[in-house]
Parts: structure tokens; sequence; C-alpha cells
């Protein structure tokens, strides 16, 4: 049964590797084929590893540099981006909870619970994505010193980061928890949730209504309309620059191992929104109640979770895919 199985995989490999030019099979094909095989032992069906081949073999064979070196299986490209997208929902619900807490306490336990979950994963992820960044940023700066890697990436990342960031130290002086007094005010510190505030003015319910939004003054819709565009390129800029780093099997081991530390982080702050925004009182009115927009929130936050995991798991095999690629040769 093994023996069939592994069979199929080499052919299943043999016919992926056609998509590729004969001149880069030709050099890089016997390798690939075996870190290929590995994963399809592992992942028998994965239409993101389909796609991904399809597209760096269809690039390859228009000269595009970029194509995968032979050693590299990829992770999936939309693992960032799903992630950016969870947490951008999620910030936007704690930065909601936070003006909360700076001019009252909530009546039940469970937005208590859910705001302690949702800082204690937000925190975290930040420390996590530190983590996974530096050396990442590292290769990257070598590539582009080397110039093995196109500048765009790097710069669409940068552009988006200062956007962001200068947009939300900006308009974080207009916080509505300024001046709170309450008790327990402190269980959110004030600047990481004015700033959490400020970077996702776009998250909001007066979309709905128009009459409201044009109050708003100018350059406060202008930054809500702005903060979306810059959050993407910041994504899409980190994506590209992952997804064109040929990392050693190593250091693609420990990207995977904190990829997978985030998504589970991610499922605790998941958890944490589902008290407040399902839990007993969340329909009170006051400065906690979760409204339409907060429940739908929880929705698309749910579908972005499931595809962060997904992408966590497929970096997992990946890495070590290419482990035993590596110990093979």
């Amino acid at each position: 049964m093994r023996k069939r199985r592994a069979a199929a995989a080499d052919r299943r490999a043999a016919a992926l590797l056609r998509w590729y030019p004969a001149a880069w099979r030709a050099r890089y094909g016997e390798e690939f084929a075996e870190l290929l095989a590995a994963d399809l032992a592992e992942r028998p069906r994965c239409w993101r590893r389909t796609a991904d081949i399809a597209w760096c073999g269809l690039s390859a064979r228009l000269g595009n540099a970029a194509s995968p070196p032979a050693r590299w299986i990829p992770p999936p490209r939309c693992g960032p981006a799903w992630l950016a997208a969870f947490l951008t929902l999620g910030l936007a619900m704690l930065a909601q909870l936070a003006i909360g807490w700076q001019w009252t306490s909530p009546r039940g336990a469970a937005t208590t619970a859910g705001t302690v979950l949702m800082c204690g994963a937000a925190g975290a992820v930040a420390l996590l994505g530190f983590a996974a960044a530096v050396p990442l940023a590292g290769q990257a700066l070598s590539g582009l010193i080397r110039r093995r890697q196109p500048a765009w990436p790097a710069g669409l990342l940068a552009a988006g980061g200062l956007v962001l960031v200068a947009g939300a130290h900006h308009f974080q002086n207009h916080w509505p928890g300024t001046g709170g007094m309450a008790g327990h005010r402190g269980l959110v510190p004030g600047g990481l949730a004015a700033f959490g505030w400020a970077s996702t003015l776009a998250v909001s319910s007066y979309w709905a209504h128009p009459g409201a939004l044009a109050g708003f003054p100018a350059l406060q819709l202008a930054w809500m309309v702005l903060s979306p565009v810059a959050l993407v390129g910041l994504a899409a800029g980190t994506a590209a620059v992952i997804r064109r780093q040929p990392l050693p099997p190593r250091l693609a081991a420990r990207e995977a191992r904190l990829a997978g530390a985030a998504a589970l982080a991610a499922c605790v702050f998941f958890t944490g929104a589902a008290c407040w925004v399902l839990g007993p009182g969340s329909a009170a009115a006051g400065l906690f109640h979760a409204g339409v927009m907060d429940v739908a929130g929880l929705g698309v936050m749910a579908v972005a979770l499931a595809a962060t995991v997904c992408a966590a798991s497929a970096a997992r095999h990946g890495a070590a895919a290419l482990a035993a690629g590596g110990a093979a040769s």
C-alpha cells in the first residue's frame, strides 16, 4: 500500500512539474520532484499547492526571475491577508470595548472575560509577529542588497505601514475614551486602545447611515477611506516578501511554528470576542452593547480564522517536506 501511494505521488509530482519549462526541469526538476512527492504524501489534496505550482510554473515560462528555487515549497499566499483581516475586525471590537472600560464597568462577567482574552491574545500575536518578522526582514534586506529580489514588495510593505502608523498616530488624539476615569480603565492600555481605534476607523456601522456620516470632518472621512488601502498594501507587501524568501529548512520550520502559535493565539482572541458578542448582557444598551456590525464582524472573523489556521497547517507541512528533502540530499 505504501509503495502504491509513493508511486502515485511520484506520478502526480511529475505531472505537476510539467507546468515548468524544460530547462527549469532539467536543472531543478529531480530535487523539486522529491520535495513535491513528500508533500503530496502528506497532503494528497490541496488546491492551493496546485495553484501555486501552476502560477510559478507559468511565471518561469514567461522568464520571471521570481520563480521559486528548487528547494523551496512556498507557503500559501493568502495567510497574511486572512490574518490581517481577522486582526482588523478584532482590534475594532477591542477598541470598542476599551472605550467602554474608560467610562464604566460592564454588567456581565462574559464581557470582562472576553476583554481579558482578547487583550492577552492580541499581545501574543504582536510578539509572535515581531519574532517572525526579524529573520524575514534580514532575508529580504539581503536579497535587495544582492539584487536577487525585486524592490516593490518591500516598498509596498513599507509604504502601507508608514501610512497606517502615521495616520493612526494623528487620529488617536480624537479617541472617545480620552478623559475617562472609571476604576478599571487600566485593563486596556489607553494609548494602545486609541491607536487601535484610529487604525480601524473604517470598520464602522456609520457607513450604513450616510446622514450621520456626513457630519464627520472631511479629514476623518478621508482617513476612513485611506486606511483600508494602507492596510491592504501592508498585507499584500508582507505576503509578497514572504513568498519570495527561499528559507533554509531550519528557518522555515521556525517560521512555521510561529505561524501555528499565532493561529492558536487568534483562536483565543476569537473566543474572547465570542464571549462578548454572544454572551449574556451584550444586547443591553450602553457602552458595551454589541450591535449588528459586531455580530457580522464575528462571522467574518470566523471565516478568516479558519483560513488562517489552514494556512498555518500548510506552512507546517511545507516546512516538514523541505526538511525531509534536505535530509535526503
